[in-house]
């Protein structure tokens, strides 16, 4: 039997029409609508493509959105006055710095001086430091959406055997810290791991976000593995884009697997949005 394949965007839709609910919510009780700033240095045009997204995103489910765009050639003052900015605006619930920046810039010392309330990309070093304590806090986007498919197929975390492959700041570590903080038992695999099959054929769950097409094979799996693929893979002479796990030998093995597209994707925005909500919720209780 084939594996259950994971609808992200059918999750997804529902995480927003939530966010529309709770922002209509806000409103009707006096407040006014969370607002999504997000800063845009250069003309690359995937970034560009991905903000013009969260724009549409934000306009669908009632967020204000505030657009900032800067020239390849801004300087860092340029970009930290306009963080500071945003920073101190009440109409401003969160901010999303679009990586990467342009490389003479240092991405993660400018997303470092947002302020953590409204870090609603969950990258600052406050951020992270919260999430690894267990403390309440903004989380990471691509992880809390992965968390958000394991809860609607009713995965039992605690005690499971997770695996994450990868090791970067905005999905492997984070994703580590969240499983963990969910009792699963988690090992973190990265580039130097030895005998990687040997470890990923012991996952109950296993997310792949190394960003290496299709490295995971049926055969690296356990029987009945449920398994996240956060990778987004663009291979020359290919139509579509792929993932880090080849999604048919995979998927004879696995019990659920996420496609590429269609699978992990969808969820990040839809959870930029509700830590956006999150957000201006939290400020609303501090003010």
């Amino acid at each position: 039997m084939g594996a259950t394949i994971i609808d992200g965007k059918a999750v997804a839709a529902r995480v927003r029409a939530q966010v529309r609910t709770d922002v209509e919510a806000m409103v009707a009780g006096g407040g006014t609508s969370p607002g999504l700033a997000t800063v845009l240095v250069g003309d690359d045009p995937a970034s560009a493509i991905y903000v013009a997204s969260k724009q549409r995103a934000c306009a669908e489910v009632g967020i204000e959105a505030f657009d900032h765009r800067l020239p390849a050639d801004a300087t860092r003052g340029v970009v930290a006055d306009l963080l500071d900015g945003l920073n101190a605006d009440p109409a401003v619930s969160g901010i999303l710095l679009q990586l990467p920046l342009p490389s003479r810039l240092d991405g993660p010392a400018l997303t470092a001086l947002i302020d953590p309330a409204k870090d609603v990309d969950g990258l600052t070093p406050v951020s992270a430091g919260l999430l690894a304590q267990g403390a309440p806090g903004l989380r990471p986007c691509t992880p809390s959406g992965v968390m958000e498919l394991l809860a609607d197929q009713k995965v039992e975390l605690e005690g499971a055997r997770a695996v994450v492959l990868g090791r970067s700041i905005l999905v492997g570590k984070p994703m580590a810290a969240l499983l963990l903080e969910a009792n699963a038992t988690v090992t973190v695999c990265h580039s130097k791991t030895r005998n990687l099959a040997d470890i990923t054929r012991q996952a109950d769950i296993l997310v792949a976000a190394v960003g290496r097409a299709e490295m995971i094979t049926g055969d690296m799996l356990q029987p009945g593995a449920v398994v996240l693929d956060a990778g987004y893979n663009r291979v020359p002479g290919r139509d579509t884009d792929v993932g880090d796990c080849d999604f048919v030998s995979c998927s004879r093995v696995a019990s659920a697997i996420t496609p590429v597209p269609g699978g992990v994707g969808p969820m990040t925005i839809a959870m930029l949005l509700a830590n956006t909500v999150r957000a201006a919720e939290m400020d609303a209780i501090v003010a």
